[in-house]
């Protein structure tokens, strides 16, 4: 029983995959699960036997993660496939995105909840336009931890100058987003050079592993870390005797911890009152933090709805009908300046136009091109009116409350996802 206990209390990390075609995303994770013993017999086996008939020379690792049919055939990675394990330091969760340009929507999806996003770099190709378009990305999706895998050392004799040609390359692009805490590991999937054990290639190479790296990079609670914000889900108004005059407002801590007593105001209405009560289930609390769901009764009788967000008085969010976003537009239709979608925010829905594009952001070059021609898999600024009013930080300052995604209001998909600036 306390052995189980132990499992449920280590500390998860969730990190995502992105490279282009055939850098060697789905071998990484592959070997990252074999390596680390975290795949059972029958399912090594299984991967050995569609080796075979496959006609490769080695075990396809690849095979692990590639499950969709298509993949299988293509040897290409489509959806985002998610695979869990747990070494005796941590619990993972990793997020196998896809490399094609087409998919670059999928690599947005996986990496939305990511803690660290895994770089790869095909060691005889360095740095390509998918490299700068992924990284972009995880910047703007505010992932705390990139590392950099240099793949593939085996196909270059293990040398360190092409080693470090791709790090002063990489850095260019650290540089211009200004991304905090980048790592560089030389590494071979195929082979499992410095991915679970360390290289005997590679003596030049000091650094950790990638699991060991991935064992040790901090997990930043950055939710909790942030204002507290509680967005609105559901009013409770029970008709029952046991509550006859019950009203509680539910839904889940977007960011921070809120306390009894504590001094709140509803936005965007800007009414005030202080928490009377902290209710989880039938469990009465005297401070609930990020991400539990709770349902907050106020001392004052005051009007709130879905859509609406409770901040401390102190430390209000801003609300408003225009914002600036900066996002990868996500669908094959191409965006359309004016145009009217649905705009999804913490449990606020509402209509809004694309006001104007303030500029689009050249990959490659990082420039910023004056063009209202936003197209599948753009990096954007746009300026977007809505119908009702947001309540909002910007995204650097909560990752929660500063991200919106866009639906066609006509097919119900979602066209862009991004961040508030």
């Amino acid at each position: 029983m306390n052995d189980n206990k132990g499992y449920l209390d280590m500390e998860l990390l969730r990190f995502t995959t992105a490279g282009s075609v055939d850098d060697g995303k789905s071998t990484l994770i592959g070997r990252l699960l074999n390596d680390s013993k975290s795949i059972f017999e029958d399912q090594l086996e299984a991967i050995k036997s569609a080796s075979i008939k496959r006609g490769n020379e080695f075990v396809n690792l690849a095979l692990l993660t590639d499950g969709l049919k298509a993949e299988r055939e293509q040897g290409i990675t489509i959806d985002v496939a998610y695979r869990y394990f747990a070494t005796p330091k941590r619990k993972f969760i990793i997020a196998d995105t896809p490399g094609h340009i087409q998919y670059t929507r999928n690599m947005v999806t996986g990496a939305s909840t990511a803690d660290a996003a895994l770089i790869l770099i095909d060691s005889r190709n360095g740095v390509l336009e998918q490299t700068h378009r992924h990284t972009i990305i995880a910047s703007l999706l505010g992932i705390p931890h990139v590392v950099v895998c240099v793949n593939k050392m085996d196909m270059v004799d293990y040398k360190e100058d092409v080693f470090n040609q791709i790090r002063t390359e990489f850095n260019k692009i650290k540089d211009f987003l200004q991304l905090k805490d980048v790592h560089f590991i030389p590494i071979s999937a195929l082979k499992g050079d410095n991915v679970v054990n360390p290289s005997e290639n590679m003596s030049w190479y000091n650094g950790p592993t990638l699991l060991n790296l991935l064992e040790t990079l901090p997990v930043a609670h950055q939710q909790v870390d942030c204002a507290p914000r509680f967005p609105v889900q559901y009013v409770i108004r029970p008709i029952s005797a046991d509550f006859p005059d019950y009203r509680g407002f539910a839904g889940r801590i977007a960011s921070g911890t809120f306390h009894v007593g504590d001094k709140v105001k509803a936005l965007p209405g800007g009414l005030c009152s202080t928490i009377k009560h902290i209710h989880f289930g039938k469990e009465n609390l005297q401070e609930a933090s990020s991400p539990l769901s709770v349902s907050i009764e106020l001392a004052d009788d005051i009007d709130i709805s879905r859509g609406d967000m409770l901040v401390p008085e102190d430390q209000p969010a801003k609300v408003g009908n225009e914002v600036d976003m900066m996002m990868c537009w996500m669908n094959q239709k191409p965006m359309q300046p004016g145009g009217k979608y649905c705009l999804i925010h913490p449990h606020l829905e509402t209509r809004c136009i694309i006001k104007e594009v303030n500029y689009l952001l050249d990959v490659n070059t990082f420039d910023r091109i004056n063009s209202n021609e936003v197209t599948l898999n753009s990096i954007a600024s746009v300026k977007i009116k809505t119908m009702q009013p947001l309540v909002y930080d910007t995204y650097a300052e909560n990752r929660i409350t500063g991200s919106l995604i866009l639906v066609d209001e006509a097919t119900n998909e979602t066209v862009a996802s991004g961040m508030i600036l």
